[in-house]
Protein backbone atom coordinates (compact mmCIF):
# COMPACT_ATOMS: atom_id res chain seq x y z
CA UNK A 1 0.00 0.00 0.00
CA UNK A 2 1.13 3.61 -1.01
CA UNK A 3 1.73 6.36 2.04
CA UNK A 4 -1.19 7.89 0.91
CA UNK A 5 -4.03 4.64 0.98
CA UNK A 6 -2.58 3.78 4.35
CA UNK A 7 -3.67 7.34 5.51
CA UNK A 8 -6.88 7.19 4.08
CA UNK A 9 -7.49 3.53 5.01
CA UNK A 10 -6.87 4.18 8.80
CA UNK A 11 -9.08 7.30 8.71
CA UNK A 12 -11.77 5.22 7.15
CA UNK A 13 -11.36 2.58 9.89
CA UNK A 14 -11.19 4.91 12.93
CA UNK A 15 -14.75 6.04 12.46
CA UNK A 16 -17.39 4.94 14.89
CA UNK A 17 -19.83 2.70 13.46
CA UNK A 18 -22.38 5.56 13.52
CA UNK A 19 -20.62 7.40 10.99
CA UNK A 20 -20.70 6.55 7.11
CA UNK A 21 -18.35 5.09 5.82
CA UNK A 22 -17.77 7.00 2.96
CA UNK A 23 -14.61 9.82 2.22
CA UNK A 24 -14.22 11.66 5.48
CA UNK A 25 -11.66 14.51 6.29
CA UNK A 26 -10.47 14.52 9.95
CA UNK A 27 -11.24 18.50 10.87
CA UNK A 28 -9.59 20.34 14.17
CA UNK A 29 -12.67 21.62 16.16
CA UNK A 30 -12.09 23.46 19.66
CA UNK A 31 -15.41 23.19 21.50
CA UNK A 32 -15.83 24.86 25.06
CA UNK A 33 -15.21 21.98 27.78
CA UNK A 34 -18.88 21.99 29.05
CA UNK A 35 -20.11 21.84 25.70
CA UNK A 36 -18.23 18.50 24.53
CA UNK A 37 -19.06 17.16 28.09
CA UNK A 38 -23.19 17.73 27.23
CA UNK A 39 -22.20 15.76 24.07
CA UNK A 40 -20.82 13.08 25.62
CA UNK A 41 -24.09 12.42 28.07
CA UNK A 42 -26.25 12.62 24.80
CA UNK A 43 -24.15 10.18 22.49
CA UNK A 44 -21.05 9.12 24.59
CA UNK A 45 -17.75 9.64 23.71
CA UNK A 46 -17.91 7.15 20.63
CA UNK A 47 -20.56 9.25 19.31
CA UNK A 48 -18.86 12.57 18.74
CA UNK A 49 -18.29 12.62 15.49
CA UNK A 50 -21.91 11.37 14.04
CA UNK A 51 -23.54 13.47 16.07
CA UNK A 52 -21.50 16.85 15.34
CA UNK A 53 -22.18 15.40 11.48
CA UNK A 54 -26.01 15.05 12.08
CA UNK A 55 -25.89 18.44 14.10
CA UNK A 56 -23.92 20.52 11.07
CA UNK A 57 -25.84 18.79 7.81
CA UNK A 58 -28.76 19.89 9.59
CA UNK A 59 -28.07 23.77 10.33
CA UNK A 60 -26.33 23.65 6.40
CA UNK A 61 -29.81 22.88 5.64
CA UNK A 62 -31.65 25.59 7.59
CA UNK A 63 -29.65 28.16 6.85
CA UNK A 64 -29.58 27.25 2.98
CA UNK A 65 -33.52 27.71 3.15
CA UNK A 66 -33.37 30.53 5.30
CA UNK A 67 -31.33 32.13 2.51
CA UNK A 68 -33.71 30.47 -0.50
CA UNK A 69 -36.49 32.42 1.56
CA UNK A 70 -34.62 35.59 1.58
CA UNK A 71 -33.48 35.75 -2.03
CA UNK A 72 -37.05 34.58 -3.06
CA UNK A 73 -37.87 38.18 -1.16
CA UNK A 74 -40.58 39.78 -3.22
CA UNK A 75 -41.11 37.28 -6.48
CA UNK A 76 -44.75 36.69 -4.68
CA UNK A 77 -46.76 39.69 -6.05
CA UNK A 78 -50.45 39.64 -4.82
CA UNK A 79 -51.88 40.80 -7.84
CA UNK A 80 -50.62 37.91 -9.69
CA UNK A 81 -53.21 35.67 -7.19
CA UNK A 82 -56.14 37.73 -6.78
CA UNK A 83 -57.74 34.08 -5.90
CA UNK A 84 -56.07 34.48 -2.68
CA UNK A 85 -56.99 37.85 -1.68
CA UNK A 86 -59.29 36.62 0.78
CA UNK A 87 -56.44 34.18 1.90
CA UNK A 88 -54.91 30.97 1.48
CA UNK A 89 -57.38 29.00 4.23
CA UNK A 90 -60.40 30.92 2.53
CA UNK A 91 -58.83 29.55 -1.04
CA UNK A 92 -58.94 26.22 0.00
CA UNK A 93 -62.15 25.84 1.39
CA UNK A 94 -63.46 27.32 -1.44
CA UNK A 95 -61.55 24.34 -3.59
CA UNK A 96 -62.90 21.85 -1.32
CA UNK A 97 -66.43 22.54 -1.34
CA UNK A 98 -66.25 23.02 -5.54
CA UNK A 99 -64.66 19.56 -5.29
CA UNK A 100 -67.40 18.18 -3.39
CA UNK A 101 -70.04 20.00 -5.49
CA UNK A 102 -68.40 18.21 -8.54
CA UNK A 103 -68.62 14.53 -6.62
CA UNK A 104 -71.94 14.78 -5.71
CA UNK A 105 -73.05 15.64 -9.45
CA UNK A 106 -70.74 12.94 -10.85
CA UNK A 107 -72.48 10.51 -8.30
CA UNK A 108 -76.13 11.75 -9.35
CA UNK A 109 -75.56 11.33 -12.97
CA UNK A 110 -74.04 7.33 -12.33
CA UNK A 111 -77.39 6.68 -10.30
CA UNK A 112 -79.43 4.13 -12.54
CA UNK A 113 -82.97 5.72 -13.48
Amino acid sequence: MAPAEIVLHTALACHTRCVPKNISRRAHVILPVDLVADIDKLVGKRGRSAFLTEVARDEIQRRQQRNALRAAKGAWKDADHPELKDGAAAWVSRMRAESETRFKEIKQRRKPS
